[in-house]
């Protein structure tokens, strides 16, 4: 199992340099103002409403970088310097998180897969924190077929949500820079800025896929070993 801490350590590094590319990329266009003076949460809302949801609220959260769409309850949730922030960077975060709710009005299939696997996912990743530490501390029990039948269906969860993942946040980006294109909002430069940004946001997000990906097939490779 030393092989999958080896693999968590090594994209846990580049995870954090992709973090801290990204909150220098957010930091960059939060200094590049809206040319027409709109907020994050007035953005939010335009486009809301060019796409006829009025049943989404927009609200703010704590922390930097915390935004997202809660399919649950339906709503934006945006933090602090998005919510308020009148910059390329607030506009292109706010539509990003806009596009999930248009991807949920639309029955986007990507998105009601990934939200039917959350329930699972959220058990599946809290048992992958002792399968670590059982790991760590070398437990011979990993040798046992039963056990790493199980081990490869944990894995095998969370790995198929991370890659359900992927389109989900590209296609979400891709409806956003649409809509700021085609309604003035965020142009020319001001577009570019923001396709920079939602760019690197994805990036954390393939990071974290690969991550799982690798873990998966070596834990796979080395049951197909032993049979």
């Amino acid at each position: 199992m030393i092989g999958i801490i080896l693999i968590s350590v090594v994209f846990t590094v580049i995870g954090m340099v992709l973090s801290s590319r990204l909150r220098s990329k957010f930091t960059k266009y939060s200094q590049m103002p809206l040319s027409n003076g709109m907020s994050g949460a007035e953005v939010a809302a335009t486009m809301l409403r060019h796409y006829g949801i009025d049943n989404v609220q927009i609200t703010q959260v704590e922390g930097q970088l915390t935004d997202h769409y809660n399919p649950a309850n339906h709503t934006v949730n945006l933090s602090y310097d998005v919510y308020h922030g009148r910059s390329v960077a607030a506009a292109a975060v706010a539509a990003h998180e806009c596009g999930h709710a248009v991807q949920h009005a639309t029955a986007y299939s990507m998105l009601q897969m990934r939200s039917a696997l959350v329930p699972v996912v959220n058990i599946a990743a809290s048992i992958q924190q002792y399968i670590f530490m059982a790991a760590l501390v070398g437990l011979s029990s990993f040798n046992n077929p039963i056990i790493m039948y199980a081990v490869l269906f944990i894995f095998g969860i969370t790995t198929l949500f991370s890659l359900v993942t992927l389109p989900v946040e590209f296609d979400a980006s891709k409806r956003a820079l649409v809509w700021l294109d085609n309604s003035g909002v965020a142009t020319g430069a001001q577009h570019a800025g923001a396709k920079d940004a939602l760019f690197w946001a994805a990036m954390t997000y393939v990071s974290a896929a690969m991550a799982a990906l690798l873990q998966f097939l070596w834990l796979l490779l080395r049951f197909m070993g032993r049979e």
